[in-house]
C-alpha cells in the first residue's frame, strides 16, 4: 500500500506541477475541470449510492463549470465565495451536530446540492487564486497540509479527548489544536525568515494588511475550517458505508479524500483576499 501511495503522489505531482508553473491555460483548464468532475461525481455517490447516474450528472457539471469559470470569464467569483461561507455556517457545519438526512429523503437531495455548490466554490477559488499567481494558491494550500500534518503528529503523541468520535474516532481536540499551532507557528516563520521569494503568499499579504493579531486569527480560522471539511467527508463516508470516496487515486482513495479540507478553506481564503 506504501509503495502505491508514494506512486501515485510522483505521478500527480509530475502532472500537477508543471500545469502550474509553466502557466499554460489551457492545460489548467482541463486539469482542473476533470478534477471538478471527479469530486462531484464521488460527491453525488456518497449521497445517492444505489444511483446509476453519477456519471452523466458529473459531466453535465464539469462542462456548465468549465464553460462559466474558464470561457465565460465571470466577474461574480465572489458571489460563490459569500455563497460558500454562509453554506458551511448556516447547513454543513450543523449537520456534524445534529447528523445526516436518511437517504432516500428530500432533504438528502438538497443537501446534495448545498455540498454541490461548496465543491464549485472551491475550484471557482483555486481558479482566482492561480490567477493571482501559481505560488498564491499554493501557499493557501499548504495551510491546509500543515494543519492535517500537525493534527496527526499531535493526535498521535498526546490525543486522549474524541474530537466527534461518532464521525472519525481517531480526531482529537489535541491534534486539532496541535494543527493550529502548527500552522500559526510556520505561517508566521514564512512571513519572518520567507525574504522575497515568498512575498508574494497569503499569509504576508494578510500580516501586511491585518497585523499579526489579524493573521493569527485568519489562520486559527483556516485551521478550524479545514477540521470541519474533513470531518463533513468523513461523516458522508461513514453513512455511506465506504472507507473511500472512490478509489480513482491508488493508496489515497478518491480526490474528496484529497480535498476535504480545501473546501471550506479555498473559497474563505479567495474570499479574504477580497477584502485585502
Amino acid at each position: 500500500m506504501l509503495k502505491t501511495r508514494i506512486i501515485t503522489a510522483i505521478v500527480l505531482l509530475a502532472v500537477l506541477l508543471p500545469v502550474l508553473y509553466f502557466n499554460n491555460p489551457i492545460a489548467f483548464a482541463v486539469i482542473v475541470t476533470l478534477f471538478f468532475g471527479a469530486a462531484i461525481w464521488e460527491g453525488f455517490r456518497l449521497f445517492n449510492p444505489a444511483s446509476k447516474n453519477a456519471l452523466v450528472i458529473s459531466v453535465f457539471w464539469a462542462a456548465a463549470f468549465c464553460y462559466t469559470f474558464f470561457y465565460a470569464e465571470p466577474r461574480q467569483a465572489t458571489f460563490w465565495f459569500v455563497i460558500s461561507v454562509m453554506v458551511w455556517l448556516l447547513r454543513l457545519v450543523p449537520s456534524l451536530k445534529i447528523g445526516l438526512p436518511a437517504l432516500d429523503s428530500g432533504g438528502n437531495t438538497l443537501l446534495s446540492m448545498t455540498y454541490a455548490v461548496a465543491i464549485v466554490a472551491c475550484f471557482a477559488a483555486i481558479v482566482v487564486l492561480y490567477r493571482h499567481s501559481p505560488l498564491y494558491l499554493l501557499s493557501v494550500m499548504v495551510l491546509v497540509w500543515i494543519a492535517d500534518i500537525g493534527a496527526y503528529a499531535a493526535g498521535r503523541a498526546f490525543g486522549k479527548r474524541k474530537l466527534a468520535p461518532t464521525i472519525s474516532p481517531g480526531k482529537s481536540w489535541e491534534g486539532a489544536i496541535g494543527g493550529a499551532i502548527a500552522v500559526v507557528l510556520l505561517a508566521s516563520l514564512s512571513v519572518l525568515f520567507g525574504g522575497p521569494a515568498l512575498a508574494d503568499t497569503f499569509a504576508v499579504r494578510v500580516q501586511a494588511s491585518l497585523g499579526w493579531a489579524g493573521l493569527t486569527a485568519i489562520l486559527l480560522l483556516i485551521a478550524a475550517a479545514s477540521v470541519v471539511g474533513d470531518l463533513f467527508e468523513s461523516q458522508l463516508k461513514r453513512r455511506a458505508g465506504a472507507k473511500d470516496s472512490s478509489r480513482l487515486l491508488p493508496g489515497h482513495g478518491g480526490v474528496l479524500d484529497r480535498i476535504d479540507a480545501l473546501i471550506p478553506v479555498l473559497p474563505l481564503a479567495a474570499l479574504i483576499d477580497t477584502w485585502l
